[in-house]
């Protein structure tokens, strides 16, 4: 029986990241789905596109904010996200003239992945086969490019003082010196413009699927506040995400929502939905894992069919946080 897997935060620009991936096993009949921030660099794409496509049936990808970094210079080693790493504010150097910036570079990445037949948000929304007659099931897969609008913050915080309350806390993302919204002036307004495509393709998608179709929606940034929960750095939840899609799962009909950035992997359930955290992370961050003998293997998360040795889906009878910080 063919199944669903996702993944997303490879971060291969570190060398042990990079090597860990090429010991996947090849899944002849399975499906992967990655989540965003491959890497920094173009390469990056290709290297993981090459492997992930002679693997797996099929390859969807969506971009994190990695992706569309412009880095300052061409053999720039990998940015640590202060995610996970706050450090005192990034300095935008100026870049190569030849590096893309902002939308440019997102299409390019979206040109790469097309070349290896890998989906994309810019592609039509496809529909998964289990290929188990004897207990079909499909999904319409509908991957997503959002990106955020600063508003994960507290009401009483307005938009023009956000970035001063991050950095109250010596937070400022990488993001505001590599992440260039060209040819949109701002970050919110690039957003507001992804916000209002998105909705216009799912709502015809929804609209015209069968009833037993079930709905997966895939993007890198989270797309309830609630569901961020970094403790170290609480205020970098500038950069995760937009309220204006905490009600998606239930307008959309999601059965499962795949995100990742947070590097925290943990199972959610809101209003019947079922939401998928599915960071590996930097080699650090998922250390506790290798150390009980998992790889990028067993780090894969299944979404479809999902199921546990109960036979139902973890944490599905209680509705409660499942943590999986080791796989």
């Amino acid at each position: 029986m063919g199944k669903l897997y996702a993944i997303s935060d490879l971060h291969i620009s570190h060398k042990f990241n990079h090597d860990a991936i090429h010991l996947l096993k090849p899944h002849p009949e399975d499906t992967l789905i990655i989540a965003g921030d491959i890497g920094e660099k173009l390469e990056h794409l290709h290297t993981t596109f090459a492997l992930t496509t002679t693997l797996f049936k099929q390859v969807f990808w969506v971009p994190g904010n990695h992706e569309l970094y412009t880095l300052p210079h061409a053999n720039d080693v990998a940015h640590e996200d202060n995610a996970l790493s706050p450090t005192s504010p990034a300095t935008a150097q100026v870049p190569e003239p030849d590096n893309l910036r902002g939308e440019l570079k997102y299409l390019e990445c979206v040109k790469i992945a097309n070349d290896y037949g890998v989906i994309t948000p810019e592609d039509e929304f496809l529909t998964w086969h289990s290929d188990d007659t004897a207990s079909a099931m499909k999904a319409l897969i509908c991957p997503l490019f959002l990106l955020y609008d600063y508003s994960f913050r507290p009401e009483d915080v307005s938009r023009e003082n956000a970035l001063d309350w991050a950095k109250e806390h010596n937070i400022l993302a990488t993001d505001e010196a590599l992440l260039h919204p060209d040819p949109y002036d701002t970050r919110d307004a690039w957003c507001d413009a992804l916000l209002a495509k998105a909705e216009t393709r799912l709502e015809r998608a929804v609209a015209h699927k069968d009833a037993d179709v079930k709905v997966v929606l895939v993007n890198h940034w989270p797309l309830r506040e609630d569901l961020v929960t970094i403790p170290s750095i609480p205020r970098f939840s500038l950069w995760c995400g937009t309220k204006r899609t905490e009600d998606w799962h239930r307008r959309f009909k999601a059965d499962v929502v795949i995100t990742g950035h947070l590097h925290v992997r943990r199972t959610d359930w809101r209003d019947g939905t079922r939401f998928e955290e599915v960071s590996l992370g930097y080699p650090r961050q998922w250390e506790g894992a290798r150390e009980r003998g998992k790889g990028v293997e067993e780090m894969l998360r299944e979404i479809m069919p999902g199921v546990g040795e109960d036979g139902e889906f973890v944490g599905m009878e209680e509705r409660k946080t499942v943590w999986r910080m080791n796989g």
